[in-house]
């Protein structure tokens, strides 16, 4: 399957032309290549995913990790080195066809979204420099080359969100985002070197085949303050996850990336780049489950937190981008929570399969939602709640698109949501009770708030638009994504069962619906859905009257905990006053201090010597006469 390279390197390849020549194309012409260009990469995603799950991949019942290429870079040691290449298993193969759907959409959503925006081809390019890196990632061999295409991706983010950089929003999101991941990438990194250090090697084949014992061999009997070393190791691992898929308390830039254009937040901020957190959790899973199982749980119960803090900030937010933000960190917890309640093979590793069968097709409504949105604002050009209402009269493909997704977000049957939600509960209550609780109220809060956007968004009281720029539905290029999304956001969950395709041990098994837990998932999304319907259906003062009898607490949800307030006030009253600030001092007069005097007196002894070196004969002469006196009289009478 060598084939599977080109995945990865059409996108690179269209950056380079569009980075390079886009300037001398039209928009047009420059929106059509990148455009075609991932459609290429799609149809061979789509191609080696056939060809792995159903042709090459199984063998004796088991699927297997094929190294489609492979090519050393740098040589370390006899066992330890860093290869650049293409490991195809299930969630590699299925992550291939994710990134490139969504991203294909995207492409074709862009050229009427984008029409007509300065850096028309600057953004094509790098959608194709975020594709290029995102599908390294997941294709990576080894842990270094993902963490190569981790700070690629990251980079990308980092432009795609200050796209508008005259906006300082824009630049202040993209710079927020860049600085909060990159902090969480240095925990990474170390945990990285830990790893290496301890086994010798980078290699995935290794780590997650017989990983948990090669780690737990090289580590034993060694901890640093009471916890083993594998567990610091995996926990600062974790840590990057958890700053790109943002986990508490690392979520704070996700929300102000969506200053970036809407379809950015669609590819990057629903779709992929912040389930790479959850990947990298799925990726060492054996690893995390044999070694670090202390760890693992750590990471239930983050993500359990992070789920309900974030749904609950996500009711009271009125920008629809911001909501749908929030409700992207809830989700992306519920795919971490499903990873920490799972066990290893067969219907014990129902929370692995759950895991990744949600974000398969929260990727889809999620992609959905943020192109609605997207198609929304195109239409009214903000993106406040409060400009909005009635919609549905003016936007009919956008509306009924835009309700099948929080149909399936909402978890109700039969939309794809509803299964990958049903067997996350479900492996929850096999295996925590307190997480399945929380799970299941967050997934009431989600249908909720959903709901309560859809309202607020199609329905409501009427509006009075101006007739001259009344509403009106997106053109073809928009729509076309709208409608293919909305069809696998339908059809997606009744695909051949997912675990029969992906599993924690790589061996098929056979799932069936737990009709208890999956009615009670129906019955709190339905209560949800009720109380949205009676408060914002028809519009009216109930809602801000409850708001108003809140009171402290309406206010906390809405500035978000004042989370970044608190990150300010860590950074600039803590950090930068008592270690920043005595570091630049010490910088600025020891160290530079010191270089100044050594220049100083570098310059004070040349100053001295340089009238030697006048340039006048007759003083040459003179000097010399004088030092043979001296020489002379100093041998006479020694």
């Amino acid at each position: 399957m060598e084939f599977t390279l080109l995945i990865v390197v059409v996108p690179l390849l269209m950056f380079f032309v569009l980075g390079l020549v886009g300037s001398k194309m039209s928009h047009r012409a420059a929106g059509v290549a990148g455009t075609l260009g991932m459609a290429v990469a799609a149809v061979l995603s789509y191609a080696a995913a056939f060809r792995y799950f159903f042709a090459e991949g199984k063998v004796d019942g088991v699927f297997q990790q094929i190294t489609a290429f492979s090519v050393e870079w740098l040589r370390f040691t006899d066992k330890l080195h860093i290869d650049l290449g293409v490991l195809l298993d299930p969630i590699s193969v299925m992550m291939l066809v994710v990134i490139t759907t969504v991203s294909l959409m995207v492409h074709i959503y862009s050229l009427a979204y984008m029409h007509g925006e300065k850096g028309f081809q600057r953004y094509y390019a790098l959608l194709s420099l975020f594709s290029f890196s995102m599908l390294g990632l997941v294709v990576a061999t080894n842990i270094f080359q993902m963490y190569i295409f981790w700070e690629l991706v990251g980079v990308s983010s980092y432009s795609l969100i200050g796209f508008y950089y005259t906006k300082p929003s824009a630049v202040s999101a993209s710079k927020k985002a860049f600085i909060v991941t990159r902090f969480a990438d240095l925990g990474f990194l170390i945990g990285i070197l830990i790893v290496s250090y301890y086994t010798g090697t980078f290699d995935f084949g290794l780590l997650t085949g017989d990983g948990a014992s090669l780690v737990l061999e090289s580590t034993a009997g060694l901890s640093f303050m009471g916890v083993s070393v594998a567990s610091w190791a995996m926990a600062l691992i974790f840590m990057g996850g958890a700053g790109k898929s943002a986990m508490f308390p690392l979520h704070i830039w996700l929300p102000d990336a969506m200053e970036g254009p809407t379809p950015v937040s669609a590819l990057i901020h629903a779709a992929t780049m912040v389930v790479a957190g959850v990947y990298l959790v799925a990726r060492l899973f054996p690893v995390y489950y044999f070694a670090a199982p202390d760890v693992l749980a750590m990471v239930g119960y983050i993500g359990a937190f992070t789920a309900l803090f974030a749904a609950v900030i996500a009711i009271t937010q009125t920008d629809i981008k911001r909501v749908l933000a929030f409700s992207t960190i809830s989700q992306i917890a519920y795919m971490m929570v499903a990873l920490s309640v799972s066990g290893y093979g067969g219907h014990d590793g129902l929370g692995y399969m759950a895991s990744m069968f949600h974000l398969f097709t929260h990727a889809f409504f999620k992609a959905l939602l943020f192109l609605g949105a997207g198609s929304v604002i195109h239409a009214v050009h903000s993106n406040e709640m409060g400009d909005m209402g009635n919609l549905r009269k003016y936007m009919p493909i956008t509306h009924v698109t835009f309700l099948i997704a929080c149909l399936a977000i909402a978890g109700i049957w039969p939309f794809s949501g509803f299964f990958s939600k049903d067997e996350i509960l479900a492996a929850a209550f096999h295996h925590n009770l307190l997480l399945f609780v929380t799970l299941w109220v967050v997934a009431g809060l989600t249908a909720f708030y959903m709901f309560r956007l859809y309202y607020n968004i199609f329905w409501g009281k009427a509006k009075s638009y101006d007739e001259h720029h009344k509403p009106h539905e997106s053109p073809l290029a928009m729509s076309l994504p709208l409608l293919l999304l909305a069809l696998l956001t339908l059809t997606v969950g009744w695909a051949a069962p997912f675990s029969e395709l992906v599993s924690s041990d790589s061996i098929p098994f056979e799932t069936h619906l737990e009709w208890g837990v999956a009615l009670s998932g129906i019955f709190v999304a339905l209560a949800g859905i009720y109380v949205a319907t009676r408060l914002y259906a028809r519009g009216g003062e109930r809602p801000a009257k409850i708001a108003t009898s809140l009171g402290g607490f309406y206010r906390a949800t809405l500035h978000k905990f004042y989370l970044d307030e608190l990150w300010i006030f860590i950074t600039k009253k803590v950090i930068f006053k008592y270690l920043s600030d005595p570091i630049a001092w010490f910088d600025k007069h020891i160290i530079d201090g010191t270089m100044d005097g050594v220049g100083w007196v570098t310059t004070c002894l040349s100053s001295s010597v340089k009238v030697f070196q006048n340039g006048k004969v007759q003083f040459y002469a003179f000097v010399f006469v004088f030092g043979t006196f001296v020489i002379a009289v100093w041998a006479l009478f020694l």
